[in-house]
């Protein structure tokens, strides 16, 4: 029996010659968060789209609530959609923008249950005592919510985000992180949330689903994400791992570090060695270590409040990020131009390679 809310399977979708989405197969339960992670023209939106009904697929199937709704109108799936703009109608209220949905589509509600199920959904998102006011007279935070309680009035089984928070300034950005994830919890139905940021999708998503150039390449929970990548693509887009090319052969690797027995790599087309910044020790040029390491010169570092990057250069140009956590302790000093040897633990490493996939 399937239980999912929604299922793709096998979902392709096409411009032209472009190939937006690539055999895309996935399904997701009900009550939860989910995050699509995945760069520019990766196909996080279109797969959002093709899912709303905004997009037909060249091939696949799309299932909601057990039904294949692949030929199904948009506004007969019961799917909600926060656009990324917000898409509000600037000459009317607060109110009348929540209430649109049902005031003129076929709900077939009174006047007075739309305006209750509308002052409903608004107090819900923290917005009461707003009711009356122009959207161009609430902040960018504000009409976020307003757009969301919109979606929020035609009761949807799930609600699809497509960059809701991409407008928004950092610090708005975190409080609303928090208020989607109480909202979705509260509701108890599903949120399918796009995002370019990496931070973002670790933060609000039950479970992650990336994606690179059409295709989906790892699903899984933040910690499954973050802690074991599925491939090069996968940590690249994590931004927390130095990467480094080289070649994996007899279960060794061998890099600009030298050779590291590597017996645990990951199956891949591409040989890449990548270890966590905050994985990353840094010592005196005359230090005598056991494991791997790079000489590399100093270049600056950033204070990011919770913890400080440092950034040094390879001789072979590569940058190399080092994260020291400030709970830990005070951070390192380091002098301006000067080669220090960065060094870590080989099992602390991940190892990706051909070699692997045979």
């Amino acid at each position: 029996m399937d239980t999912s809310v929604f299922r793709l399977d096998g979902v392709t979708k096409r411009y032209g010659d472009l190939v937006a989405l690539d055999n895309a197969t996935l399904e997701a339960g009900a009550n939860e968060y989910i995050s699509f992670l995945g760069p520019s023209g990766s196909g996080k939106t279109t797969l959002l789209r093709v899912i709303a009904g905004f997009e037909a697929p060249e091939s696949g199937r799309v299932y909601f609530n057990g039904k294949d709704i692949t030929n199904l109108p948009a506004h007969e799936r019961g799917i909600g959609f926060v656009f990324q703009n917000f898409a509000l109608f600037p000459h009317l209220t607060v109110i009348q923008n929540v209430g649109f949905g049902l005031t003129h589509g076929k709900s077939g509600l009174s006047a007075a249950e739309i305006e209750r199920r509308s002052l409903e959904m608004i107090e819900l998102v923290g917005l009461s005592g707003m009711e009356g006011r122009g959207v161009d007279q609430i902040s960018g935070g504000q009409r976020q919510r307003v757009a969301l309680a919109r979606t929020l009035t035609m009761h949807p089984k799930m609600v699809l985000l497509d960059e809701p928070l991409g407008a928004l300034d950092a610090n708005l950005r975190s409080r609303m992180r928090n208020e989607l994830r109480a909202i979705r919890e509260r509701l108890g139905v599903t949120f399918v949330h796009v995002t370019g940021s990496e931070t973002e999708a670790l933060a609000m998503g039950d479970r992650i689903v990336v994606l690179d150039r059409g295709r989906i390449i790892q699903v899984g929970t933040p910690d499954e994400v973050y802690g074991a990548p599925a491939s090069p693509e996968v940590a690249h887009f994590l931004n927390r791992f130095n990467l480094f090319d080289g070649t994996l052969s007899g279960g060794t690797f061998n890099g600009v570090f030298g050779a590291v027995p590597s017996p645990q790599a990951i199956p891949s087309d591409r040989s890449v060695y990548a270890v966590r910044y905050d994985r990353m020790q840094v010592l005196p040029v005359s230090a005598k270590v056991s494991g791997p390491s790079i000489r590399a010169r100093f270049v600056a570092s950033e204070y990011l409040g919770s913890s400080m990057m440092n950034f040094f250069e390879a001789e072979d140009g590569h940058v190399i990020e080092m994260e020291h956590h400030l709970s830990l302790g005070a951070a390192q000093e380091f002098e301006p131009r000067q080669d220090y040897l960065l060094t870590w633990n080989p099992d602390q490493a991940i190892v990706f390679g051909r070699e692997a996939s045979r």
